[in-house]
């Protein structure tokens, strides 16, 4: 996770995130560092974008603008808004209280914590 200005257009925090994406543990065979296909919209659609994650041979599924439709990209994006509903269920989080982005992304991932922690089935 990370935090950036408001003012500031989210491609440009694409590349870092990317990048620091963990290792994902696998059942067998080695672990694998990127994941295979990455889809966004179609305001990330930019060649130096696009360029970066096939150097990481990573499949690239960013809806083209003036070409591809945004109905087919709803198919996958409803979990993004579903996440984001979730999160925003935090009241410290809707607007945002916090001056600093460390405090701020402590309480995000303090929420992205609990959330997960009431998904997880617990015995009755």
């Amino acid at each position: 996770m990370a935090v950036s200005p408001a003012n500031l257009h989210d491609s440009g925090a694409f590349v870092p995130l990317v990048a620091s994406i963990p290792a994902i543990r696998s059942r067998r065979g080695p672990r694998r560092r990127r994941p295979d296909k990455l889809r966004a919209d179609k305001a990330y659609d930019q060649p130096e974008l696009r360029c970066f994650l096939r150097r990481h041979d990573i499949a690239v599924r960013i809806a083209r603008r003036g070409v591809d439709s945004t109905e087919r990209l709803g198919r996958h994006r409803w979990k993004v808004e579903r996440t984001l509903a979730w999160l925003g269920g935090y009241r410290r989080l809707t607007p945002r209280y916090e001056r600093n982005g460390y405090n701020f992304l402590g309480f995000l991932c303090l929420a992205a914590a609990i959330t997960c922690w009431k998904k997880l089935p617990h015995p009755t």
